[in-house]
């Protein structure tokens, strides 16, 4: 498929009605399990992936080329469209985001993300006229071939901001970006601001505003277009792990051996493979 025949057709999950859940996997078998379980498209997360390397997310410690073979891994064992949280593009000048959005077309990513923030912990979110160049060498570099998100990390950052949050995404999207992102707003209201704020152009929603998680059919009446989930499903998973842990420190095997039973995973990886 070429990239702009998988931009339209991952584009096309986006404005449908009700649009997509995007889940966020972090190994070969959670995309699996995802796929098997009939989602249509798959994520990457920047934060997951770090953490299954030892390292922190947001702080330019994954390089491209790394986060590139994770997602390439994802689609070779799934063949669906994947979306690469890319954080701020991997690079310190536009030019340097242009490049990684033409490494991840050829790739064969779906889509890729691209945030303002600067990996530098004293100014977490970068200015202005900065971001919005980096969204628009990306457009530029996508030629209509990769799905290009544009997002901003005001709340993320302790930067509660609605104004300025509207601003960032409304210059987004006149750069060319597809699709709008801003982690965690305050509240529905907030959400909504958002989404009428920008509109036609679809939004992403992290799970759900801060104050409360709402169902996917509360966010799709809203206006959201994409749900994805960033890394709460390994979270998930190793919350598990840490529960049988600490049961393994008391001598509870028993809680230790239940689980998935590796026959299932034989059979999820089988199915990769072919």
């Amino acid at each position: 498929m070429s990239g702009s025949e998988l931009y339209e057709e991952f584009m096309a999950l986006h404005t449908r009605d009700g649009g997509l859940v995007m889940p966020n996997a972090w190994d070969g078998l959670s995309a699996l399990m995802l796929a098997d379980a009939g989602f249509e498209a798959i994520g990457t997360s920047s934060a997951a992936f770090a953490a299954t390397l030892g390292r922190s997310d947001g702080r330019h410690n994954i390089t491209p080329g790394e986060h590139l073979e994770h997602a390439r891994l994802f689609g070779r064992l799934t063949g669906l469209p994947i979306n690469g949280d890319f954080e701020d593009g991997y690079g310190d000048t536009p030019e340097d985001v242009a490049a990684t959005v033409e490494a991840a077309v050829a790739s064969g990513l779906a889509g890729i993300g691209i945030e303002d923030t600067s990996g530098n912990p004293g100014q977490p979110i970068r200015d202005f006229d900065d971001a919005v160049n980096r969204v628009r060498r990306a457009v530029d570099a996508a030629k209509g071939r990769i799905v290009v998100t544009g997002r901003t990390d005001n709340f993320l950052q302790g930067r509660p901001d609605l104004d300025d949050t509207i601003r960032r995404l409304t210059a987004f999207a006149e750069a060319g970006a597809d699709v709008l992102y801003a982690p965690y707003p305050p509240d529905l209201d907030a959400l909504v601001a958002i989404v009428t704020a920008v509109a036609p152009t679809p939004v992403n929603v992290l799970i759900s505003p801060a104050d409360k998680v709402l169902t996917v059919a509360e966010l799709q009446k809203a206006g959201v277009k994409r749900i994805s989930v960033g890394p709460a499903l390994y979270t998930h998973a190793m919350e598990a792990l840490q529960q049988a842990i600490k049961a393994l420190v008391t001598g509870d095997l028993t809680t230790v051996a239940t689980g998935i039973s590796f026959e299932r995973i034989s059979e999820l990886l089988a199915r990769g493979a072919n």
